[in-house]
This record gives C-alpha cells, structure tokens and sequence, in this order.
C-alpha cells in the first residue's frame, strides 16, 4: 500500500511493520498524523477486503526517539482554534490506530512523550527497550492528555494510577512503565525489534479471522456491561464457526499437522 516520506511499511509472513520517519524525533506534526490516519483507515480495508495478509503489526520508529510527542513548534504558530482542530485531528489518529482490525505491537525505544505515548497507548501491545522512558507531560505545560489518554491509561492500569502519571507529569523508566503495567516487555535495546517480531510471529501462526475476533470482542467488551460483553463474545464466536480456518484447525489436529490458515 502506498505510504508517505514519514512512513515505511513492508509486510513479510503475514507480519506487517510500519516505521515512522519524520527527523529528528518523530514529532506529531498535521503531515504525520494524516499519514498515520490514512495508513491505519486503508490498512483496515485491505485486511476486510483480502487484499492483505496482514495479522499482527509491528510499530516502531527511526532515530533516536519513538515520538516526542506534539509538534510544540508547530503549535506555537497556531490560533486557539487550529489548536483545537490539530488536538481533534490527533485523538482521531490515535483512534484509527486502536481500530486497526489485527493486534498492534509498538516496539519503543528512546522517549515515548505526550502524544508519542497516546500513540503506544493505541497499540495492543508495548514493548520497551530498557532505556526507554514513557510519559504524560501535558499537565507541566497547563493542558491535558488529549489523544485518548486520560481514557485508554486508566483502562490499561486503573485509574489510581493513571491518575498519578497524569496529574504528575512525571517521565517513567521502562521498568515502572514494566511494573505499572503500562509496559508488557522490557528488552534489551538490541533485542527491541526481535522480541516485537517474536510476539508477531506468534499471533500470526494462529487463525486470523479468530485473532481479530478476538481483539473486536475484547475491545468492545471493555466498556460494557458484562451480559452485553458475552453476548458481543457470543456473536464473534458465531461468525467463526462456518470458516474454513476453523475446519482447517480440525482436520490438522486430526492429521498430526501444523494447520495451515488462509484467513477464509
């Protein structure tokens, strides 16, 4: 698919890997994040039309930093109401993102700041390089978390805590973010795109039609009640049943044999 001079993707073994590459530290400028949404909205519909095999995605950047966040030089130049359109047009990203149909992996090293951690935020799954830092500096500069932030961390690690990292504007080391919760591995720096590769490669052996389910039911559980979750669980199970994969799986286990799934 095509991409922008920010953004590499490439696809291998059904493990798609988009990189951002905006120098020198991979600021959320209006082009970036429009490249970011474009990728993530066409992403989708190539999975949903057959036109990609693409079950897990690694997200990782170039450069010495994830992402520092906003484009603060950017901002400075902007009225009150391009900022709030610039804030609008970042929380809409960071939802493309989080609605990417197949589990996202943000592989971080460096700083992930501000909107730079909205951004992991949106992913399913973080790993760390061990020198890696996270954090919500909003607060420091008289505004608030505005790209889903004050929503998804407080989901991820509960609101006490959530509450301490946003009203604190701290910067967290990777092994708080570990033990917070915010972080699912730490990796030596070296190791950061292996371990990342790893966790992909084991979600894509699996069935991609169950494993996006899977995240849909999850996701989509996660603000309801838990009668509604069932039922939401109830109906993507059902939609699995009459695939090929699932008879695949069957006659696999059956045979001895690895299965060998075609996402139908």
């Amino acid at each position: 698919m095509d991409t922008s001079q920010n953004l590499n993707f490439s696809v291998k073994q059904g493990i798609g890997h988009l990189i951002i590459d905006r120098p020198p530290v991979n600021a959320l400028g209006r082009e970036l994040i429009q490249d970011l949404t474009k990728f993530a909205i066409g992403l989708n519909k190539m999975i949903f039309a057959g036109q990609a095999d693409v079950r897990a995605l690694i997200l990782s950047a170039n450069g010495n930093h994830f992402c520092a966040g906003a484009d603060l030089k950017e901002r400075q130049s902007m009225s009150e109401d391009q900022v709030e359109k610039a804030v609008t047009a970042t929380r809409e990203m960071t939802n493309a993102m989080a609605n990417i149909s197949v589990p996202v992996i943000a592989a971080i090293h460096g700083s992930a700041i501000g909107g730079g951690m909205e951004l992991a935020l949106a992913a399913d799954l973080r790993v760390l390089a061990v020198n890696a830092t996270m954090g919500l500096r909003e607060t420091a500069l008289a505004i608030i978390p505005g790209a889903g932030g004050t929503q998804r961390l407080p989901c991820l690690i509960g609101p006490s805590k959530a509450m301490y990292w946003i009203t604190s504007a701290k910067i967290f080391s990777a092994y708080q973010c570990l033990q917070d919760g915010v972080a699912n591995f730490v990796v030596n720096d070296a190791d950061l795109l292996n371990k990342a590769r790893e966790i992909a490669g084991e979600i894509a052996q699996n069935g991609p039609i169950a494993v996006r389910a899977a995240k849909e039911a999850i996701v989509r559980g996660l603000d309801v009640e838990a009668h509604i979750g069932m039922e939401i669980e109830r109906q993507s199970y059902a939609r699995i049943i009459p695939t090929e994969d699932r008879l695949e799986a069957l006659k696999a286990f059956q045979e001895k044999r690895p299965p060998v799934f075609k996402g139908r």
